[in-house]
């Protein structure tokens, strides 16, 4: 079985990606590795950030390794958060102080608010790198809804179903996620590579 350094410190992220990837690729974090680093995300574009973090380790630790980067973006906020979602609230904000500036900002503007999950993978192995795209459309709703999840998930609804990626559950939001979208990408690339 391939091993690869997933370069995060998301607890929640790890979770998702070694379920979507269980059997097929062990997955190794950046706490396996020693690497406590905090990789500053500074470009302006989901790919340059993850980008970024794999090219770090790397270059780093001479190790294969994929990176990613998520934003959620709304139609009706020209994009935004976009590159800027996780910190949308502020540098040190919590997921929760981000889903109270959303909401706020939404406020009054006609429903359906379209939106768009996007997550980008990088992956540097021996063939060089590569780039891996899943989105998924769907809507930001009004008000809460479920305990799953984490980041936005309460209050994004995906296209064809109708609750939140938090009321879905683990095992359905990782079948149809803009996540597993790229992961599944990209276990088709290390599957034929």
């Amino acid at each position: 079985m391939k091993k690869l350094v997933f370069a995060t410190n998301n607890a929640h992220k790890l979770d998702e990606i070694r379920g979507i990837l269980a059997g097929q690729v062990e997955v190794i974090s950046l706490n396996d590795i020693g690497c406590n680093d905090d990789i500053a995300e500074t470009a302006d574009t989901l790919e340059g950030n993850a980008l970024i973090k794999a090219r770090y380790i790397y270059d780093k630790y001479g190790l294969y390794c994929f990176a990613d980067d998520t934003g959620l973006e709304v139609e009706v906020l020209g994009g935004a958060p976009g590159v800027y979602s996780a910190r949308y609230a502020g540098e040190h904000c919590s997921p929760e102080d981000n889903i109270i500036k959303l909401l706020g900002e939404l406020e009054g503007t006609p429903t359906p608010r379209l939106a768009a999950f996007r997550t980008v993978i990088a992956l540097i192995d021996d063939n060089g790198e590569h780039l891996f795209e899943g989105c998924v459309r769907g809507e930001i709703i009004e008000q809460r809804e479920g305990t799953t999840g984490f980041g936005y998930d309460p209050v994004f609804r995906p296209e064809g179903y109708d609750q939140t990626f938090a009321s879905l559950g683990e095992t359905i939001k990782n079948k149809i996620s803009h996540r597993a979208k790229a992961v599944t990408s990209l276990a088709e690339y290390l599957c034929a590579n």
